[in-house]
């Protein structure tokens, strides 16, 4: 259960179940009025006074939430009689949704708990099915970690300046010899005696046999990280995913496949990512 993959939309259900907790504990009708000085003292039921109320519409709306959550966070959807969990959720809280709004049509002086519950019940109705359709409710509740600063140069693994010892025109060491390649100075030219033609460059002697070198591709490998998980397809074109890319987690693009980017994973598995969509790049 990836926590990173939860989206606003879920953040709402998970809100909204809390709230719906809350009001079962709350009146279910108001206190009656009474006058002149006798007022007898009449204690108001919740809903856990009332099974069928309580099964059919707090539990029925907290239950709906848990599989809502539940089946979106999952790598792979848990199917139950050709439905996923998310499914049934939906299903749940639209059913509690509905017991709220009719009961509280039918009674007279509802409480806070009947009217916080309808308006939870509500909400999370309203979120577990427009999860998927609005695009405000798609985004990730939490982004994604910032990618790892690059070490300085003196760490171990960090790139070395192009002028460190060895290089062009580097400081050589105490007692080199400017010619010396072993201690890291460049080779100079030998004289040559008088009257004598200096050798061809090897670059013109072994010109024809040379290969033109390859013009360097214009893509460049970056670092990215998806909105929700998507799956990575073998380069072969292979109908079945090879593995599954989840959100808060970084991966390095390394070629442009069409539309497509070849993506690799953190243990060295690479596939076809066809679905780029709002990613970011670090």
């Amino acid at each position: 259960m990836n926590i990173r993959s939860l989206t606003r939309g879920d953040g709402v259900v998970i809100g909204a179940a809390v709230v719906l907790f809350i009001a079962s504990f709350l009146n279910l009708t108001s206190a009656p009025s009474c006058s002149g000085q006798f007022c007898p003292s009449v204690d108001a039921p919740n809903a856990w006074d009332s099974l069928s109320l309580l099964m059919s519409m707090y539990l029925a709306g907290i239950i709906g939430a848990v599989l809502v959550v539940v089946g979106r966070s999952l790598p792979q959807p848990k199917k139950v009689a050709g439905l996923d969990l998310t499914q049934f959720g939906v299903a749940f809280t639209v059913f509690a949704a509905w017991t709220a709004f009719w009961t509280i049509i039918d009674a007279h002086g509802s409480g806070a708990g009947m009217i916080l519950g309808l308006i939870a019940t509500l909400a999370l109705a309203a979120a577990a099915v427009a999860s998927p359709l609005v695009a405000a409710l798609k985004a990730p509740l939490m982004g994604a970690p910032s990618p790892a600063a690059p070490q300085p140069y003196g760490y171990p693994g960090a790139a070395q300046p192009a002028g460190g010892y060895g290089y062009p025109g580097a400081q050589q060491p105490y007692g080199a010899q400017p010619g010396d390649p072993s201690l890291g100075g460049q080779p100079q030219a030998q004289a040559q005696p008088f009257g004598a033609q200096a050798p061809a460059p090897a670059a013109d002697l072994n010109k024809d046999s040379q290969a033109p070198a390859a013009p360097a591709g214009d893509f460049a490998p970056f670092w990215f990280a998806v909105p929700v998980a998507r799956p990575l397809y073998a380069e072969d074109g292979s109908p079945t995913p090879i593995a599954e890319l989840a959100p808060g987690t970084w991966y390095l693009a390394v070629d442009q496949r069409g539309p497509g980017l070849v993506a690799q994973t953190q243990d060295g598995r690479r596939g076809v990512l066809q679905d780029t969509t709002g990613i970011q790049r670090g």
